[in-house]
């Protein structure tokens, strides 16, 4: 049997695989009065997964009024330009990756490998450049779907942000947390611009309160999601009481 084009994990809240595996995930919030707010957007070719899904959950592209990105990676902003386009939506990253988007070129990593050097030069860890419109801030709350609050997690890039919507207790992680194949993890610290940042935003994410942790790569956990996330914690020596 065919999977769906979008999962909802709360009313009005739905996660998007752009990817075999949910490797790659993008989010779409719909406000009471029709209008629809992205979180990231996949690779380049992760628009036409998008569009699909906007049609399974009865919206149209022109239903898209913002575009928020969790920060300027090319699985997250690879598909941006393409979907602005079609949307003609508003885009909007924390302030510390502006440069990065209008670029289309990643965060500096903080003691990059061999391995990371080759990586970058791989199609797909850059992207086309985008103009923005907004700057996102931490402790922000953007009035979407009753206000989405931004939590600047620093680490994976200077201005990754995660978000939490309190009105369903949905908290979309972005890479502070990867949850491969349903086993969570910290992102790649070599390729990150600050372990030691990394390890402190994912141990912020233990202390905030939601229902349901929604990760950018892998599946949500629906089920006791912020205890889920607290032994993991622990686990690698990151936790809390």
């Amino acid at each position: 049997m065919a999977r769906p084009p979008a999962y909802e994990l709360a009313p009005g809240v739905w996660r998007i695989p752009t990817t075999p595996g949910d490797y790659v995930n993008v989010f779409a919030f719909r406000d009471d009065d029709g209008q629809v707010t992205l979180v990231d957007c996949g690779y380049f070719n992760a628009p036409k997964h998008v569009l699909r899904a906007l049609k399974y959950i009865g919206s149209d592209p022109s239903d898209v009024t913002r575009i928020l990105l969790t920060h300027a990676h090319g699985d997250h902003a690879g598909g941006l330009a393409k979907l602005r386009k079609v949307t003609g939506a508003s885009v909007a990253v924390h302030g510390l990756e502006t440069g990065n988007v209008r670029t289309g070129k990643p965060p500096e990593t903080e003691s990059p490998t061999l391995f990371d050097k080759l990586f970058k030069l791989l199609p797909g860890d850059t992207w086309k450049p985008s103009e923005l419109d907004e700057e996102l801030f931490d402790g922000q709350v953007v009035p979407v779907a009753g206000g989405i609050e931004i939590v600047h997690t620093p680490g994976h890039t200077p201005g990754h942000v995660a978000l939490l919507h309190k009105p369903t207790g949905v908290l979309i992680t972005g890479d502070s947390l990867f949850n491969w194949r349903g086993t969570m993890a910290l992102p790649s610290l070599t390729y990150c611009a600050s372990a030691a940042l990394t390890k402190q935003s994912a141990h912020q994410l233990g202390e905030l309160e939601y229902d349901l942790v929604a990760f950018t790569h892998g599946p949500e956990i629906r089920d006791r999601a912020r205890d889920s996330v607290r032994s993991f914690l622990r686990s690698k020596g990151l936790g809390t009481s």
